[in-house]
């Protein structure tokens, strides 16, 4: 399902500010050489996820699902002076792909780029974590969130990616389910259901839910 009117999406793009070079560059590249390019953030994802990293000025952001390192990219430029950009993923076919990517946007010493099972790694993490963007496996989404919300500064913001699932989440009675389908439903009510956060679901792209830890 496309969620939004091409044309419309189209003209908000227009009327945002532009992807600089590096950004076209990555969007290329992942069309031309990776599978699933659509999992990209893209423009008017990537550049709300700039605008919330530079409204926050984090010290440390915590990203689940690299990927060719676009929404990476977007959040550290929001760093302040003295922060890290952690980011997690499992694919290390595209290891120098985004580590390219990286030096090239010139934020490569604050960016740490873990390889591995985002589950396994997490709870080495010692936080706190101001910013923290969950974008990989839907079927572990509430296991991500249960994860890091202790480790989220108080204040701080969690956001999660495709949320919305191409209108999916829209299950009519007796209709069968998928298993990430399943997976995304519980964890959006998880969240609408936790006393710690309040929350709210943007219908930005394929949905973004944001959750700020009181």
């Amino acid at each position: 399902m496309e969620l939004f009117d091409p044309a419309l999406l189209a003209y908000c793009e227009s009327t945002s500010t532009a992807e600089d070079a590096l950004l076209k560059k990555i969007v290329r590249e992942t069309q031309a050489k990776v599978l699933m390019p659509r999992m990209l953030s893209g423009h008017l994802q990537g550049k709300m996820l700039e605008f919330f990293s530079k409204m926050l000025q984090p010290k440390t952001i915590l990203e689940i699902g690299t990927y060719t390192g676009y929404s990476g990219i977007c959040m550290a430029r929001g760093l302040r002076p003295d922060g890290k950009l952690i980011t997690l993923d499992i694919n290390d076919e595209l290891e120098p792909m985004v580590r390219g990517f990286f030096e090239e946007s010139g934020l490569a010493p604050r960016i740490d780029y873990k390889l591995g099972n985002a589950r396994d790694i997490i709870p080495t993490l010692a936080g706190p974590f101001d910013l923290v963007f969950i974008d990989a496996d839907k079927f572990y989404y509430s296991e991500y969130f249960d994860l890091v919300i202790d480790k989220v500064s108080s204040g701080g913001i969690i956001l999660a990616d495709n949320v919305l699932w191409s209108g999916k989440i829209l299950v009519e009675e007796g209709q069968k389910i998928d298993k990430d389908t399943q997976a995304l439903l519980d964890f959006n009510r998880k969240v609408q259901d936790d006393p710690r956060v309040e929350n709210v679901l943007l219908p930005i792209r394929d949905g973004v839910l944001m959750a700020r830890k009181l």
